[in-house]
C-alpha cells in the first residue's frame, strides 16, 4: 500500500459574495489556485519533501498579484508594503519566520532559510532585510509590489479612516495564502504568507508569522495555516490549539479544526489542515474561502464558496 499523501493550499477567506467576484475574476482565482496545487502535488508525487512542496505553492501564491502576499501585498497607512511569513517542519519542531520585510520578493523562501540558517525563529524588520542579503535573496523595488486595486483599497481605508482587512466588505480583494503538506516519508509542513492589513499601522504584525497562532506542523498530529482576523488567531494560539486538541482530547482533524474555528476562534477567519494518514480539513466562518486541496485519501477540488 503507498504511502498517504495530502496537500491544502488557501488564498485568503472573507466576506465574499457571487456578487463580488465576477465570473472573470473567479476563473482568474480558480485558476492560480489550480496552478499552485498542480506544482505542490507534482512535487509530493515525484518523492519531494513536504518542505519542498509548501514553498512552491507560496512562492506561487507570493507571485501572484490576486493575493495579498508577495507582489499582491496590500499598503500600510504610510503607503509602503510590510511582508510577515512563516515556515514549519513537523518532523523537528523547528520554525522560520519572517515579519515586517519590505523588498524581498518571496518571504516565504527567506522564512524558510532563517529556519535552516540563521539559529533564529523569527526575524522582523531591517534585520530580517540584512539577513535575506547575506543570504542572496532576490529584492525588488517598491513598484513591483504595486496592484491598482490594493492601492484603491488603500485610499478607500483612509478615506473612512479606517483598517480593512481581506475579509472585510469593503474589500473585493481577498489575500493571506498558506499551505500544508503531508509527504511520503511521512512528514507534515505548514507555510503561511501575507502583506497584513490594509492601512494598518507600520510595524504591525499578525499571526501568520507566529508559531501556534497562524502556522504550526507537528508530525505527530497535524500541520495548519490560518487566514483571517489575524488578531483573533493571536489571542487563542488557533494553529495550535488545533494540534492540541487532537494531541490531547484525542479529537480527528475535522473536529479539532472545526471547533477552533466555529467555536474558539473569537473572529472571522478559517484554516486549512492536514494529518499524518492523509485527511484534509478546510473549515472557515466567512461567506468563502479561497482554496484547493488534494489526498490519496480524498477526493481533489478548487472552491471558494461553501457549495464551491
Amino acid at each position: 500500500m503507498k504511502a498517504p499523501m495530502a496537500l491544502a493550499l488557501h488564498g485568503g477567506a472573507g466576506v465574499l459574495t457571487r456578487a463580488k467576484l465576477n465570473a472573470g475574476a473567479e476563473r482568474e482565482h480558480r485558476a492560480a489556485l489550480r496552478t499552485a496545487l498542480d506544482h505542490g502535488w507534482g512535487i509530493l508525487r515525484a518523492g519531494g519533501s513536504a518542505l519542498d512542496a509548501i514553498e512552491a505553492v507560496t512562492c506561487d501564491l507570493e507571485d501572484c498579484p490576486l493575493f495579498n502576499a508577495g507582489r499582491g501585498a496590500v499598503y500600510t497607512l504610510a503607503g509602503t508594503h510590510e511582508m510577515d511569513a512563516a515556515v514549519m517542519c513537523g518532523r523537528d519542531s523547528r520554525v522560520g519566520a519572517v515579519a515586517g520585510v519590505t523588498a524581498v520578493r518571496n518571504p516565504i523562501s527567506l522564512a524558510r532559510a532563517v529556519m535552516e540558517r540563521s539559529g533564529a525563529v523569527l526575524l522582523a524588520g531591517r534585520g530580517a532585510e540584512a539577513f535575506a542579503s547575506e543570504c542572496g535573496f532576490s529584492t525588488e523595488p517598491p513598484a513591483y509590489f504595486h496592484t491598482d486595486a490594493r492601492r484603491e483599497q488603500l485610499e478607500r481605508a483612509r478615506r473612512a479612516g479606517r483598517t480593512a482587512v481581506d475579509h472585510d466588505g469593503m474589500e473585493e480583494k481577498y489575500g493571506t495564502v498558506g499551505a500544508v503538506a503531508l509527504d511520503a516519508s511521512g512528514n507534515l509542513a505548514a507555510a503561511t504568507s501575507t502583506g497584513g492589513i490594509t492601512n494598518k499601522r507600520p510595524g504591525r504584525v499578525g499571526d501568520s508569522p507566529v508559531p501556534g497562532a497562524g502556522t504550526y506542523a507537528d508530525n505527530n498530529t497535524c500541520a495548519v495555516s490560518c487566514t483571517g482576523e489575524g488578531e483573533a488567531f493571536l489571542r487563542c494560539c488557533a494553529a495550535h490549539e488545533v494540534a492540541a486538541r487532537m494531541r490531547h482530547g484525542g479529537a480527528v482533524l475535522t473536529a479539532a479544526a472545526e471547533a477552533v474555528i466555529h467555536t474558539v476562534l473569537p473572529g472571522k477567519g478559517g484554516l486549512i489542515a492536514v494529518d499524518r494518514s492523509g485527511a484534509v480539513a478546510l473549515p472557515f466562518n466567512t461567506e468563502g474561502m479561497f482554496r484547493a486541496w488534494r489526498s490519496t485519501k480524498e477526493t481533489e477540488g478548487v472552491a471558494i464558496f461553501r457549495d464551491a
